[in-house]
């Protein structure tokens, strides 16, 4: 994996909100097949970076996606580079069905000239069943697993080479966060790298290939997942007593499904 080439990095990467700075002087890679978390306590930044990588805010420091250097981030810009975002809201049109909302996140797509949306919402149905149950429901009418797997589906839509996820196990229940994770945890087997921005810090270790832990704005540790782990500091402050009580992501099967972006 350490090989593999570089898909999004960041150097001196910086957020402010007016004098405030936010996020400072990050500096972070996600490598083609990766998927890499970021943890940390609330009010760390971890919201901000994702926003800010997306162009959503506007940031200082060094952008590159696939050694491409990106002068200053819009969000026209990354989705032409083949990144989405999950916000943590999810952001549905609720009085909408599942299937145009789907067919919303390929717009982008069939501007430029592709017209094989149906075929890609064929493959986001066999990666998530239910929403192929759900086509003709209204998005407001699903349940909160639902619409996570609808916000992603539909970020699948584009097909992205780089999905950054915010947040997708709040509000969920265990069981259902372990499903949304375990899809997760899939689609580097079918070419999507992953940035995940995530609380459950047990979980998201358990499979990332790699994390950075945030805290203040700047990355106080990084390395191997599986190292963070086991990292005294880390099980102290994120995995004691409260992440004991986080649920675990079970072991990731190979996925059978054929998307590919």
């Amino acid at each position: 994996m350490s090989d593999a080439p570089s898909l999004l990095q960041l150097r001196g990467f910086s957020v402010s909100y007016g004098p405030v700075e936010a996020v400072h002087e990050v500096d972070l890679d996600v490598r083609e097949g990766e998927i890499v978390t970021v943890i940390g306590p609330n009010g760390a930044g971890k919201t901000t970076l994702l926003n800010a990588i997306m162009g959503l805010l506007p940031s200082r420091g060094q952008v590159q996606v696939a050694g491409e250097p990106v002068a200053r981030p819009t969000v026209e810009r990354m989705v032409a580079r083949s990144v989405a975002l999950v916000p943590e809201k999810r952001e549905l049109f609720g009085e909408m069905s599942v299937e145009d909302n789907l067919l919303l996140g390929g717009f982008s797509r069939w501007r430029r000239g592709d017209r094989t949306q149906r075929e890609r919402m064929q493959e986001v149905y066999a990666i998530f069943p239910r929403l192929a149950e759900r086509r003709a429901q209204m998005a407001a009418t699903l349940s909160g697993g639902e619409r996570q797997m609808l916000a992603i589906g539909r970020a699948l839509m584009a097909k992205p080479r780089l999905l950054m996820l915010d947040e997708p196990s709040l509000g969920l229940a265990p069981l259902i966060v372990r499903e949304v994770l375990l899809t997760v945890s899939r689609l580097r087997e079918v070419g999507v790298s992953v940035l995940l921005v995530e609380q459950n810090a047990r979980a998201a270790l358990q499979i990332a290939d790699r994390a950075y832990v945030l805290e203040m704005g700047a990355v106080a540790l990084s390395g191997a997942a599986e190292a963070l782990l086991h990292d005294r500091r880390i099980i102290d402050t994120y995995l004691g007593l409260g992440g004991a009580r986080q649920e675990a992501a079970p072991t990731p099967v190979p996925s059978s499904s054929s998307i590919a972006p």
